[in-house]
């Protein structure tokens, strides 16, 4: 059965977590991402789910890690700031390897910057925000419907792969309101799979996660941000126990790329000019691309990890290289990474809730 619902973004998350199986909420209320703490707090219990609102985003996000381990789908919500403040609880749940997915809704920053404003200033801190060698997984909607579909996919990587899933949104998805079709997605969820007394933190193939053990069925789990072995205990001095541990952190990550790995392509996949996008830029990018004609897009949907080997075939060839974002330049150093940066050009913008338009795309592909 399936609903036609007119929904922003915000909310879109709501019921989509809701139907991949979310039944632990707990956040801090902050621009532009506080209708979903409202929207959670008034559907979550209607479905037996539990809603918190925390006294800060330390505290929300270290809830939602508790709650996981106590065996829900968890997942909390912020913006720039908060998500700052969430970094070493998010490290912590990466060597836990706590399954949870954080949702943030971008505004301009830094520091309080313009709450209400769009932006797409924290790529590199939804990837590299923590201390350490750490891998997590970035996802990045470009709709309402999509914030609806994606996060679902966020859940089902979460609990596959024991991993944090962060949902990278900026503000004009998050209150743009469209049609969503919520379809329900009972067939389509990951539910993560039971430990029968297994090395809780370590498996025989780094490709595949090791099962969640079910906590006070019987299981003596040692849970640690220090460095452990694959049964929980921590070895803080050693370098075997260290470098095997998070490299296997890494591994289950990257070697399962092509797995989590997902981009699509609009308009002609032959062209020689390319525009490389995410989240909300990519509208006014394939709205260029139709009017221009002899263009493609290249949309990327994960944003970390990165196949840098796919985005490298998919700019083989290219006379021009487009990378428009809503920041001062960050996904740009990854189009650099398998493309001459001399040859990229740039449309950056932000501040002051103002778009980037077609025409401005459309400007640079025909210089």
């Amino acid at each position: 059965m399936t609903e036609r619902l007119f929904l922003s973004g915000n909310e879109a998350i709501v019921y989509g977590a809701i139907d991949a199986g979310c039944r632990f909420y707990a956040g801090y209320p902050i621009t532009p991402s506080s209708e979903i703490m409202h929207l959670m707090a008034k559907e979550l219990p209607r479905v037996g789910g539990v809603f918190i609102q925390a006294e800060d985003e330390l505290a929300a996000i270290n809830m939602i890690i508790g709650a996981s381990w106590a065996g829900l789908k968890s997942m909390t919500a912020t913006s720039g700031p908060g998500f700052s403040l969430m970094q070493e609880g998010i490290g912590y749940a990466v060597m836990t390897e706590t399954p949870l997915v954080i949702v943030d809704v971008m505004r301009a920053g830094p520091a309080t910057g313009q709450a209400t404003k769009s932006a797409q200033g924290d790529l590199m801190q939804a990837r590299w925000g923590r201390h350490g060698d750490q891998y997590l997984v970035v996802i990045a909607p470009m709709t309402p419907q999509e914030a609806y579909d994606l996060i679902i996919e966020a859940f089902n990587i979460a609990e596959a792969y024991r991993v944090p899933v962060v949902f990278l949104m900026d503000e004009f998805i998050g209150h743009g309101r469209e049609i969503v079709v919520r379809r329900g997605a009972d067939k389509l969820v990951v539910r993560r799979k039971p430990s029968d007394h297994e090395p809780p933190f370590g498996s025989k193939d780094p490709r595949i996660p090791p099962p969640m053990p079910r906590l006070g069925e019987g299981h003596y789990v040692l849970v640690t941000g220090s460095t452990h072995n694959e049964w929980g205990y921590r070895d803080v001095h050693g370098f075997e126990t260290h470098y095997k541990l998070v490299t296997r952190l890494k591994e289950k990550i990257w070697d399962n790329i092509d797995k989590i790995f997902k981009y699509k392509v609009y308009g002609d996949p032959d062209a020689r000019r390319i525009i490389v996008c995410f989240g909300s830029t990519c509208r006014p990018a394939i709205d260029a691309a139709e009017r221009v004609g002899g263009t493609k897009v290249l949309r990327l949907i994960t944003l970390w990890p990165l196949n840098y080997d796919k985005l490298a075939e998919e700019l083989s060839g290219a006379g021009k290289v487009v990378v428009p974002e809503l920041n001062l330049g960050q996904l740009v150093y990854d189009v650099a990474q398998v493309y001459p940066r001399s040859k990229i050009r740039v449309i950056n913008k932000v501040g002051g809730g103002i778009p980037i338009y077609p025409s401005e795309i459309i400007k640079v592909l025909e210089a």
